[in-house]
């Protein structure tokens, strides 16, 4: 008996779910519509696009191997045992970590739009003194 009652709440949910899912797909649709009509009306650029545009962009994989790349030779540097290779990676990072403060800020805002995230908070209270 119990089992019907649990089939009975999985099939409701499954329900709801699958109606919410279809009531989404009809805003979006809406929303399009008074998109493209303010458009016509002149009220609106178009943005199709710019967001069209961003699918197949590849900055954010190139920024992402960027930024992994000091991570993998560090540990590779680690795994290799090689003490050279180490004191060439602790030099990198001291040199690093010295980098001026509005370089490092100019970096983040750089990778923070890429991802579409407001960076300027860095500047406010998160940089370097």
């Amino acid at each position: 008996m119990a089992w019907f009652s649990l089939a009975k709440v999985a099939l409701q949910a499954g329900t709801h779910i699958f109606k919410k899912r279809q009531e989404t797909k009809m805003k979006m649709a809406d929303a399009q519509h008074m998109h493209a009509s303010r458009m016509a009306a002149g009220e609106e650029a178009y943005q199709g696009k710019l967001l069209e545009s961003r699918n197949s962009d590849w900055k954010d994989e190139a920024v992402l191997i960027i930024l992994s790349a000091p991570i993998a030779i560090l540990a590779w540097a680690v795994v290799s045992d090689d003490p050279g290779a180490m004191d060439k990676v602790n030099v990198f990072f001291e040199h690093f970590a010295a980098l001026p403060s509005w370089f490092t800020n100019l970096w983040i805002l750089v990778v923070a739009s890429i991802y579409g995230i407001k960076g300027t908070q860095i500047f406010r209270n998160g940089g370097k003194k």
